[in-house]
């Protein structure tokens, strides 16, 4: 008796070797496969982390920052070694509000609330940089503190109640003010100058703000382009993560009918005359 594969002079092998076969030969590049991948991804790492900080770094000097705080002048609204995060874009879309919490730069100008030493060695200042840069260490020139007036307000300490008032208008700061603390131990009076800020901070016995600069240029008032951003909400330690909203006693009509307005009565003023000379000269003529 012969079979097909004898009768074309050839033997044929059974069809549980050719399975065996082609899964072998395919099993060897499987494995080839993952140790690629695993390199190709090492390889990759590197770049991948510098991309990553290069993107936290842009998101860091353009839109969001991290910041540390390193003492008690803003208890208790915030407490000392909170991070919170500021805000940059916010003032480029509006101007800077009453009642704002404010990141500045005192750089020479305000002396530090607190004192850190200089790194050791150029490493060192290396790692406090990327520190400070993701909140992680305090800046030493930085500060954080609430803004009480803005540009051509008058700001006093005190009204016969002890109240400060901004523009003849009390402000109530019983809800941010440091428990026991009276809204000022020290008597200003003020015109804020234009585009400079009159900023204190909430726990006010303690706090080093514009009532300790009033010697300074200024009166004791920051420029607004010393101004960071807007600190909006505490994101550590976790249980206390929360908003910093602006309190609703900076929303007195009263209040706002004035400061901000001014420049726009005032432009309006300046355009009344001209537009009454336009007119006489038109009804002169023939």
């Amino acid at each position: 008796m012969t079979s097909e594969s004898q009768e074309h002079g050839a033997s044929r092998r059974p069809v549980k070797d050719e399975v065996d076969v082609v899964a072998e030969d395919t099993e060897k590049p499987a494995k080839g496969g993952k140790k690629d991948k695993k390199g190709s991804f090492w390889k990759e790492l590197p770049v991948l982390v510098v991309v990553a900080l290069v993107l936290a770094l842009i998101i860091k000097t353009f839109v969001i920052q991290a910041f540390y705080i390193p003492s008690e002048s803003m208890e208790n609204t915030l407490l000392k070694n909170d991070r919170v995060l500021v805000n940059k874009m916010v003032y480029h879309t509006r101007d800077i509000e009453r009642g704002d919490v404010v990141v500045f730069s005192g750089v020479d100008s305000w002396d530090g609330e607190f004192e850190m030493e200089e790194p050791s060695n150029p490493v060192a200042a290396f790692f406090r940089w990327v520190g400070t840069a993701f909140g992680v260490v305090p800046g030493e020139k930085d500060y954080i503190k609430r803004v009480i007036g803005v540009g051509g307000d008058h700001v006093k300490c005190c009204d016969p109640k002890g109240r400060i008032t901004v523009n003849g208008v009390a402000i109530d700061e019983g809800g941010y003010l440091y428990p026991g603390n009276v809204p000022s131990d020290k008597f200003f009076d003020i015109k804020v100058p234009e585009g400079r800020l009159w900023v204190m901070g909430d726990h006010r016995s303690v706090s080093l703000d514009s009532r300790s600069h009033q010697g300074d240029p200024g009166g004791g008032s920051i420029p607004v382009g010393q101004v960071v951003g807007r600190a909006f909400v505490i994101v550590w330690p976790f249980n206390r993560a929360t908003t910093l909203p602006i309190p609703d006693t900076f929303a007195q009509p009263a209040l706002q009918a004035l400061g901000g307005s001014v420049p726009l009565v005032a432009g309006f003023a300046g355009a009344l005359p001209l537009v009454l000379i336009r007119r006489r000269r038109r009804s002169r003529r023939p």
